[in-house]
């Protein structure tokens, strides 16, 4: 039986008890990003709600869908420290909405798993530090992307040329997510 991610969500009895495939593949970036792994046993769970049972009748989609995960995060994680990484291609910038659903998707479940490696992010890059600012202006770049609609209005007020800021950020996201996974990396190491 060789399922997809889609086949596999679409399967479980209450789907929106999952996050749905772009809030998943963002929360494994998130993950993918941080500096100090965190075996999966540790997150995954967050992935449907943060309950000790998953949401898969059949014990063999539980396999799958975690192989699937593993895999994302292998990608992800060579991609990022590699500066290769690149947004998924469902997610795209929008003439009417700025960005597309699933590029909101995926910057929710991002902000999710950033949430979850918050307090590693900031004790290696305080907020008070040149890092810390690096780590901050990707947050901050991904709260916009998530959330255009109220960031529209204040990058107007502010007399920016708000459509191109968001076009200019999208197209960044890819080296500053690298950027920063790599830096992180670098002092993580130095630590040690």
């Amino acid at each position: 039986m060789n399922l997809t991610l889609t086949e596999i969500i679409a399967s479980v009895e209450q789907p929106e008890q999952l996050l749905n495939e772009n809030q998943m593949t963002g929360f494994i970036v998130a993950l993918a990003a941080t500096p100090y792994l965190i075996s999966p046993e540790e997150w995954l769970p967050y992935l449907w709600g943060g309950s000790d049972v998953a949401p898969f009748a059949e014990p063999s989609h539980l396999e799958i869908y975690c192989q699937h995960v593993v895999q994302q995060w292998n990608s992800a994680r060579e991609q990022l420290l590699s500066g290769s990484w690149q947004w998924p291609t469902s997610c795209q910038l929008d003439d009417e909405e700025i960005v597309n659903q699933a590029t909101r998707d995926f910057c929710e479940g991002m902000l999710q798993g950033w949430q979850l490696t918050k307090d590693d992010w900031e004790a290696l890059m305080p907020p008070e530090t040149e890092n810390g600012a690096l780590l901050g202006g990707v947050l901050l770049s991904m709260t916009i992307l998530y959330d255009p609609e109220t960031s529209l209005v204040t990058l107007n007020e502010a007399g920016a040329d708000a459509i191109a800021q968001f076009e200019e950020i999208y197209q960044a996201m890819p080296m500053m997510l690298s950027g920063l996974s790599q830096r992180a990396l670098a002092i993580a190491e130095s630590d040690d």
